[in-house]
């Protein structure tokens, strides 16, 4: 009985192994577009390229965008490319090599390779004519001004350099505190930029090394987002609170105000054009803001429940919602000519729309909205180009992301050929939307991964997103990161597991009050319930065996993995802990003085008791720890002091230590090994 169960039990899994495909190095190759942009008269267009850990320029123009590569990166080096940028005649493209703009310390250097010399963060300039590319300087955060220099931020203070590659960096000027934006007005004679002083924020303007700083209405607030009207006469910003409140209770949900201020350059009085509600909704202010004509403003907010785009009349004051609808908009870019934005957004007709991204578009002469796109795909990113044509990136749930330019006649796929020979294209599952309901009646939306065939009871796997303000979607992401983790989730379809990605409260794409709810994370992890519903909601299909559930996840979803596997050891018997947090308690520094928050032994416990690191005593499952020490966004000793723990504890583990890389791998090799460990650690435990 016994060889014949071993004999069984080995058989299983060896039609498992042997039905597979493809390896996690051939998904892992997908083609990956960053940095899309366009010059001024919208007939160029650049971005950057990943393949399989290379990252280059692409370039293309009218009437036939075709290719070329204006780069020659050819090593899998961590180096990634970023702010890529046409200069305003159009003749050269400026951009920065180096760094992780993705976290924390975003201009210190990246040696994923271990390298004995530190490679360099560098503003490169590429001449579109000769092809030639040339790094220029070290340095980080520029701005291209009108007259062709350019201005680049080094120890918080304005540098700047021309475009000649003889040329030396000279500082603009000195100031008390950290510049850390800037914004050139159209004549280019001016430099807006906001200063950090501590418990304020100024917005100043330089003219020249003979004239005096003028500072924009001074106040004891934080001034941020300085956009220049057409003609320069004015200048609009965003204010918000400066210094510290009082000690209000901390678990209790607040409004944060801010407010849009339209200043006269030539005497620095400003007044206020809007308010955002006295409302939590209100409280949330995003990225976008615009000064794009002398009539109005265009920004976004999250006052009516969704991430939206509104016009500010300049004269009347009145606020026009141009993107109604209970769908989310991102990814916003203004037209060079000032006429149209361009987003993405989770809308269509079909409820699965809301894992997916389309293109909208709004004329705001008109303020006339249409949707460009439409469909099953993925589109993102867009930008505008002449004759009211655009340019965006495109995938469906098989193809990875592509530079696809949209005219009347036709949308043309380019690079279509940088899909390697042996990506599994064609053997990719198409993942379906599915909801559950939470124990508190939320509904939660995910997507299932299942290869038709196999055995009639399968092992299951819960994957958990990071962020956590993400949307994991229907397709490949348009985020590498999640890229990465799609592949991942194929290449586990593909081994025999069927796989379910939840989108968990704290997520984007489902309106307000499933994005911001009350309690969540480190005040009570109230979003852990839709993890725990979510594997409940796997184990009870049919074709998936229910003692066999797996779960892993990254960051923030390392976190929730964590959690998972502290909590519930019975219904998650394996995961994956892959830089995830563990000790939530140091969210609330220890108070100075007098004056202490009437809740803060509450709110302290309450971190204490939603960290994964509070119930080590029910923690029963097999884990796997990942973690890279160069890690920006979360801290290696978040899994140090764990597996301190684990071994005080004298509990197993298994763990993979990467010495170089950061939080979002930025050596291919690095993130095909993690991939391929945690594959191997849940077919270990899950199917062998």
């Amino acid at each position: 009985m016994k060889i014949r169960l071993l004999l069984l039990l080995f058989l299983s899994s060896y039609t498992l192994a042997l039905s597979q495909s493809f390896t996690m190095e051939q998904v892992g190759k997908f083609t990956f577009p960053t940095e899309l942009t366009a010059d001024q008269s919208g007939t160029q267009l650049a971005w950057a390229m990943y393949e399989q850990g290379k990252r280059n320029v692409y370039y293309a123009k009218v009437p036939d965008f075709t290719p070329v590569r204006l780069t020659a990166f050819d090593k899998d080096d961590g180096q990634e490319i970023s702010s890529l940028t046409f200069t305003q005649d159009g003749k050269h493209l400026v951009f920065v090599r180096g760094g992780d703009h993705g976290g924390g310390n975003a201009s210190s250097t990246v040696n994923a390779e271990n390298l004995p010399q530190l490679p360099k963060v560098e503003i490169w300039i590429i001449d579109i004519q000769s092809q030639k590319a040339n790094p220029i300087v070290e340095g980080d955060d520029f701005k291209l001004s009108p007259t062709g220099e350019i201005h680049f931020l080094k120890g918080g203070q304005v540098w700047k350099i021309s475009l000649s590659e003889e040329a030396k960096p000279s500082q603009v000027f000195q100031i008390k505190g950290n510049v850390n934006s800037m914004e050139f007005s159209p004549d280019g004679k001016s430099l807006a930029f906001t200063v950090n002083r501590g418990g304020h924020q100024l917005l100043g303007i330089y003219r020249n090394a003979e004239t005096p700083i003028q500072f924009i209405a001074p106040s004891f607030h934080r001034y941020s987002q300085p956009k220049w009207s057409p003609d320069g006469s004015k200048i609009a910003f965003i204010k918000t609170l400066g210094g510290e409140g009082a000690a209000f209770p901390l678990l209790e949900p607040r409004h944060s105000p801010w407010e849009i201020l339209h200043a006269d350059v030539a005497t620095g009085e400003a007044e206020m054009l809007w308010k955002a509600p006295e409302t939590l909704r209100g409280s949330y202010r995003y990225f976008f803001f615009s000064y794009p004509n002398e009539k109005e403003l265009v920004f976004e907010s999250y006052h009516d429940g969704w991430q939206h785009l509104y016009s500010l009349d300049l004269q009347s004051k009145k606020e026009t919602l141009l993107t109604p609808g209970d769908y989310m908009v991102e990814q916003i870019k203004l037209s060079p000519d000032g006429q149209r934005i361009l987003f993405s957004g989770n809308y269509g007709s079909d409820e699965a729309d809301k894992d997916r991204r389309h293109i909208g578009s709004v004329d705001l002469a008109s303020k006339k909205l249409t949707w460009e796109t439409q469909g099953e795909g993925i589109e993102a990113y867009p930008v505008a180009l002449t004759d009211g044509n655009l340019a965006y990136f495109s995938a469906t749930t098989q193809r990875p992301h592509l530079v696809t330019v949209k005219t009347a006649e036709q949308a043309q796929l380019l690079q279509e050929d940088l899909i390697p020979s042996d990506f599994p294209l064609a053997k990719l599952v198409t993942p379906k939307q599915v909801k559950f309901t939470a124990p508190d009646g939320t509904i939660v939306y995910g997507q299932l991964f299942e290869k038709e065939g196999g055995p009639n009871q399968k092992p299951g796997v819960v994957f958990v997103h990071g962020g956590p303000q993400r949307q994991m979607l229907l397709g490949w992401s348009y985020m590498d990161y999640y890229s990465n983790t799609y592949a991942l989730n194929q290449y586990l379809a593909e081994m025999g597991f069927v796989v379910l990605s939840v989108n968990f409260r704290l997520g984007i794409g489902y309106g307000y009050e499933f994005h911001r709810p009350a309690y969540g994370y480190y005040q009570g992890a109230v979003e852990y319930q839709d993890i725990k519903a979510g594997g409940e909601f796997l184990a009870d299909l049919p074709q998936v065996d229910r003692e066999k559930i797996g779960i892993y996840g990254g960051s923030y979803g390392g976190y929730l993995t964590a959690l998972a596997l502290a909590r519930d050891s019975d219904l998650f018997k394996v995961g994956v802990d892959i830089h995830g947090v563990h000790d939530l308690d140091g969210r609330y520094d220890l108070p100075e003085g007098y004056e202490v928050a009437p809740d803060y032994e509450k709110a302290l416990e309450t971190a204490w008791t939603s960290s994964p690191i509070a119930d080590l005593d029910t923690w029963k499952s097999p884990v796997l720890f990942i973690h890279s020490d160069d890690d920006r966004n979360v801290n290696i000793s978040q899994t140090t002091d764990l597996i301190r723990r684990f071994e005080e504890l004298k509990k197993p583990y298994e763990s993979i230590f990467i010495p170089g890389d950061t939080h979002h791998w930025m050596k291919w090799e690095n993130m095909i090994r993690v991939s391929k460990e945690t594959a191997t650690f849940l077919q270990k435990h899950l199917m062998n």
